[in-house]
């Protein structure tokens, strides 16, 4: 459907969104025992966007949705206390309620896909309680925890919604220095190094469409529909090449350039790449490296603070009872990829480097489009 025609639907269902009430404890209808009644609107929500949007798997459109919550750094990082109230409100659904103007910012490019994937749900009338803000929010803990691996998020409902769009030039980029994030995140919400690696982990399950403009879904590590530690490994590998064309903005050279078909090799984000060199995050970096439960609870912290930028927690209900068990881990320990060693570890903390063995293939890896190795996948 496009968005044009979904916009006037989705004002028309935010203006008949109310606060959201006093704490009062209740048990839905499906038996789940909930803080407060409002909960029990997005049971029926997650199962929609689990059968309807992602289509009960770690695809695409899971990979997109999460973005929107959290590289949507597009959605909460839009604040600024230098700047102050007028530069952006946060978690606050503005890049849903002002589809015409932040999704259009060059950091931001790609965006629209989620806003599109997202605004029907919004717009239809079946879920009239749920504001932008939580609908962004809770569909992304809907999403990450159909990823094998990933921790059970928290949420919190009641984000009022945005009443201006956030000011362009708030969104970090992959050309940004590490001096520049770690600004930037400290600007937004007092994030520091930690949290801005701990959020990375969702990096484990993200691909990119537009850094290089020749490549649709080109993946950060070489297992992108499972949570687990390869991405920190493997941005420490030295680069051998590119996926697809040289000298994109934000592109630093990728230990598993290997594109075959559809089946698109990694790609490696410069920010990344820094991130995982510098000496004020490169040890926490490399100690997430096959501890996959300490990944995972930094990962459900650091959401937990970014999904309320711009709120004060208290105001909000603690609805983590309603969301969706996550996909169990596969319980596979990281490795490196066929053909790569210890050797090609560019290796910036001193203390010393897991032992991980290597997987056994005549040749380079070569990462699959689809989730399962399906030939085909549309979610």
């Amino acid at each position: 459907m496009a968005f044009a025609n979904i916009f006037p639907l989705v004002a028309l269902a935010l203006s008949a969104v109310k606060a959201a009430p006093t704490s009062q404890e209740a048990v839905c209808s499906d038996g789940t025992r909930v803080t407060n009644s409002i909960c029990c609107d997005f049971i029926p929500l997650a199962q929609d966007l689990t059968e309807t949007l992602f289509e009960n798997q770690c695809g695409e459109t899971a990979h997109e949705v999460l973005r929107l919550s959290f590289h949507g750094t597009d959605d909460a990082i839009a604040i600024s206390q230098s700047l102050g109230p007028s530069a952006g409100g946060g978690a606050d659904g503005s890049m849903l309620i002002f589809p015409d103007v932040e999704p259009n910012f060059a950091a931001n490019l790609g965006i629209s896909d989620s806003v599109n994937d997202l605004a029907p749900f919004l717009a239809s009338g079946k879920f009239p309680t749920i504001t932008a803000g939580d609908m962004i929010q809770f569909g992304a803990t809907v999403a990450v925890g159909l990823c094998p691996g990933a921790p059970q998020l928290e949420f919190r409902a009641g984000r009022p919604n945005a009443t201006a769009p956030a000011v362009d030039g708030l969104i970090p980029e992959p050309q940004n220095t590490v001096d520049e994030i770690l600004a930037r995140f400290k600007d937004a919400a007092n994030l520091d190094a930690e949290d801005i690696v701990s959020l990375l982990v969702s990096h484990t399950v993200a691909r990119a469409d537009h850094v290089d403009p020749t490549l649709d879904a080109a993946p950060f590590d070489s297992t992108p529909f499972t949570f687990d530690s390869q991405f920190f490994l493997e941005t420490l590998l030295v680069g051998v090449g590119f996926p697809g064309t040289p000298n994109n903005t934000g592109e630093v050279s990728s230990p598993l350039p290997l594109t075959d078909g559809v089946n698109v090799g990694e790609l490696r984000l410069q920010s990344d790449f820094e991130l995982a060199r510098d000496p004020r995050t490169a040890c926490f970096w490399q100690s997430m490296i096959n501890q996959e439960a300490l990944m995972a609870a930094r990962f459900k912290a650091a959401m937990a603070k970014m999904a309320v930028i711009g709120h004060n927690p208290n105001d909000l209900i603690d609805c983590s009872a309603v969301v969706p068990k996550p996909v169990p881990s596969l319980g596979i320990p990281a490795t490196f990829p066929a053909t790569k060693t210890k050797a090609d570890v560019q290796q910036a903390c001193p203390e010393p480097f897991p032992n991980l063995t290597t997987d056994r293939a005549p040749r380079e890896t070569e990462i699959p489009h689809c989730p399962d190795n399906e030939a085909t996948c549309t979610s």
